[in-house]
């Protein structure tokens, strides 16, 4: 097995269904224009509120992609 190093980088991902869609959301999306995504790392969770009640779930997570040889 070699080394590898990795990149870091933060996305924030939202939903109106709940934290584990929101997290789904942001890691497609970076899915979409990166490549070499190997892991993630939820750092924060918030949400926004609408008359009283939950209206969105915005997670943050830190993406690890493996750098190319």
């Amino acid at each position: 097995m070699s080394d590898h190093v990795y990149k870091i980088i933060e996305v924030t991902g939202s939903s109106r269904l709940g934290t584990e869609d929101a997290i789904k959301n942001a890691i497609a999306r970076a899915d979409k224009t990166l490549h070499n995504l190997r892991w993630f790392e939820v750092t924060e969770t918030r949400g926004w509120l609408e008359n009283g009640h939950i209206g969105q779930w915005q997670v943050t997570l830190k993406v690890g992609l493996l750098l190319d040889e």
